[in-house]
């Protein structure tokens, strides 16, 4: 009996072995398609396109009982997590790899938690030696150097994932001037009782503290408004990113039934067309006068100009030790031990990817009563992986705007950190940290300086 168990389990060991090689020698010999560059390879050299995107040609045993199911299992995971496919296009292309994918590969990179130990245990190749690992964070300082730091940057934060707002962006005063009296103007609504400022309130964090906004005729919109401020410097705009830019993004409340409730540009510029001061200095900016592109284009360049740099934060970034209190530095240690900056990474401390609502917990299961605006952006792509993910919001002024969320459920936030970290992260820290980490969040609140108004 002891001889049957032995030759069990050397054989055992020796399939195990014999596995292992092959899959040794599959990795070794893996090549990307359509790229040979020294990251390209040493991504697909050590299997991160298993598990993070959809396309890779996985080894043979993928197709075997319990090794297929386990497999599928990663890859879905893994792709809730991050997709690596932006990544892989951008290194094709010699272009700008997005921000979150820099912070997020930066994170496991110097944690080692990537890849998970049962990859390696049949993907010997699966294992990052240090120069290959060096070799991913020398590359990803200088993608952050090369495409996200701006000129005069510092150089101890220059390749940083963190980095302080720019005092302003470059802006046409004059459509600003134009923009700004538009933002304010109820008459784009049509009752002629709501203006873009009404729901943006600029005295109140950009926001009006409502779970919902209320529109024309006091209807309820079926989602949180987000903040104005720093808008300029989110990669898409909405929640759901349906809007590409500003201007885009101002195009929509204006025409949407609940919302401002106008039923056509035509119909707006019928009202505007009787404010003689207005159609003349609008003629100056615009030649060909009053029209939808000219109107959103007036009000996003306005919009360029709200940010609200000088925060504790920024000049905590920027080298003052100061600037931040002995808790908000213990809230800052908390914040990157916790992966906190890899979604909410770059200038605007977030407005750069769309992520899962519910990583590492059952958020919409929790809070029950799902609506249409809980989909997220599978409402814009009808793609079932994007269901339930949301833009990432900023942190800027976050002190500054609640409730909170998409659906605006949590008015504080102390229990907003506490949510973030169970679905997002999947810990539970003590309330002292929790208190940490909404210090340094205080610390996030800039200083709005307005644009001088129109004279009338």
């Amino acid at each position: 009996m002891k001889k049957i168990i032995l030759g069990c389990a050397i054989l055992a060991i020796a399939g195990y072995l014999g596995i292992v090689g092959y899959i040794y020698h599959y990795d070794q010999q893996r090549q990307p398609a359509t790229a040979d560059s020294d990251i390209n390879t040493i991504l697909t050299k050590h299997g991160c396109d298993y598990c993070h995107t959809q396309s890779a040609e996985l080894p043979f045993y993928a197709s075997l009982p319990v090794a297929k199911q386990l497999m599928q299992y990663d890859i879905k995971t893994g792709s809730r997590h991050f997709d690596l496919n932006p990544t892989l296009n951008a290194l094709r292309q010699d272009g700008a790899v997005p921000e979150v994918d820099l912070a997020k590969m930066e994170a496991v990179l110097q944690s080692g938690e990537m890849p998970p130990l049962r990859y390696k245990a049949v993907h010997w190749s699966g294992e990052l030696g240090d120069a290959d690992r060096q070799t991913l964070l020398n590359w990803i300082r200088a993608q952050r150097e090369r495409f996200y730091t701006r000129p005069g940057t510092p150089e101890a934060l220059r390749g940083q994932a963190l980095q302080p707002l720019p005092e302003s962006l470059p802006t046409d005063a004059q459509k600003v001037a134009l923009g700004f009296r538009l933002f304010h103007d109820p008459r784009l609504s049509a009752d002629n009782s709501i203006s873009c400022a009404h729901c943006h309130q600029l005295g109140a964090g950009g926001v009006d503290g409502r779970v919902t906004s209320l529109g024309v005729n006091d209807q309820h919109g079926p989602i949180n408004a987000p903040t104005v401020f720093n808008a300029a410097l989110n990669f898409s705009q909405f929640w759901d990113g349906r809007a590409a830019d500003l201007q885009q993004q101002a195009g929509g409340p204006p025409l949407n039934p609940i919302e401002m409730a106008s039923t056509s540009w035509e119909q707006i510029i019928g009202k505007l067309d009787q404010d003689a001061r207005l159609k003349a200095d609008f003629q100056r900016v615009y030649a060909d006068g009053f029209s939808g592109d000219n109107i959103t284009d007036a009000i996003a360049e306005f919009e360029k100009t709200l940010l609200t740099p000088d925060s504790p934060f920024d000049r905590y970034l920027k080298g003052d030790d100061s600037a931040l209190t002995a808790q908000q530095k213990r809230g800052y240690q908390l914040f990157r031990d916790n992966k906190c900056g890899t979604c909410h990474t770059g200038e605007n401390l977030g407005g750069q990817s769309y992520e899962v609502m519910g990583l590492k917990a059952d958020y919409f299961a929790d809070r029950g009563n799902l609506t249409e605006a809980d989909n997220g952006r599978y409402n814009v792509t009808k793609n079932e992986a994007d269901r339930h993910r949301f833009k990432t919001p900023t942190l800027r002024n976050v002190a500054l705007t609640a409730p909170y969320f998409h659906d605006g459920s949590v008015t504080s936030l102390h229990q907003a950190v506490k949510d973030m970290l169970k679905y997002q992260v999947g810990v539970t820290l003590p309330d002292s940290d929790v208190d940490d980490l909404v210090a340094l969040l205080d610390g996030m609140t800039g200083k709005y300086q307005p644009s001088a108004p129109p004279a009338n």
